[in-house]
């Protein structure tokens, strides 16, 4: 029968065989002071200790969301196109956390104060500064952007802007009140809305020089601009730190039969 070995001998064998498997090799960091058995209790402490590649078992932070804004024009054909078959559909095939849209609907609007009085002229004329307004407000009104933006994708894929408003809201959000949304742009809160959105547009650096015109994490340079313009989806899935969803690439796709098989 083999000696039985003292209790906190055993303890010494496992803490030394702790502190060889969390960070053989290394001293402890200048501004750990917890014992090898707590370098992997938590992330804060594992940072502490600068042993966070060597505990397996910590969470994960989450990636922070790719985030892409959109200056354009209600009327802009460049716009809706970008807007209807790039940006929905990438918005449709991706998780919410890893893409977060802005959109700000003005783009080469001028502003200006009439007799106290702010006035606003569209690239596109009158109806062009309608359809802004009413996508401001729908936004005002409806805050969450899974709300609004198949109703916004609805008048910008449809025939027109200022007219479908409320054949839109029956088939995306008939939760909304159209009334209020009108309100809103018959009133001061629509043209506060396209103020704010005069000076979100001013003050883009590089200043925008057409529309769309698209900043990626609040960047706008030719190279990010042609890429998204592109393959949206593929930028985003380029530029996300997490991992990745089916619709990047990340497995393989179903094999679907090709004809109609009886």
């Amino acid at each position: 029968m083999a000696p039985a070995v003292p209790l906190a001998a055993l303890a010494l064998v496992a803490l030394v065989a702790l502190v060889a498997l969390v960070a053989p090799g290394l001293g402890v960091a200048p501004g750990c002071h917890y014992p090898a058995q707590r370098w992997c209790s938590s992330r804060d402490v594992a940072v502490a200790c600068q042993v966070e590649s060597r505990c397996p078992s910590l969470p994960h932070p989450a990636a922070a969301p790719v985030e892409l804004s959109l200056y354009y024009e209600s009327l802009c054909p460049a716009c809706r196109e970008f807007l209807v078959l790039k940006l929905f559909s990438t918005w449709l095939l991706l998780p919410d956390e890893m893409l977060s849209i802005t959109l700000v609907p003005y783009g080469n609007a001028q502003e200006r104060n009439v007799s106290g009085k702010l006035d606003f002229q569209c690239q596109h004329g009158p109806e062009e500064c309608l359809g802004n307004m009413i996508e401001a407000c729908l936004m005002h009104e409806a805050k969450n952007f899974s709300t609004y933006f198949p109703v916004i994708f609805c008048l910008e894929s449809g025939s027109s802007i200022t007219k479908n408003l409320e054949a839109c809201l029956q088939i995306y959000a008939p939760e909304l009140d159209s009334g209020r949304i009108i309100a809103c742009v018959q009133g001061d809160t629509g043209v506060a809305l396209m103020h704010h959105n005069a000076q979100l547009t001013e003050a883009l650096d590089p200043p925008h020089q057409y529309v769309p015109w698209i900043t990626v994490n609040g960047k706008h340079t030719d190279e990010l601009q042609a890429q998204a313009e592109a393959s949206l989806l593929g930028l985003v899935c380029h530029l996300y730190q997490g991992e990745k969803p089916e619709a990047c690439g990340g497995s393989k796709a179903p094999k679907i039969p090709s004809g109609c098989r009886r």
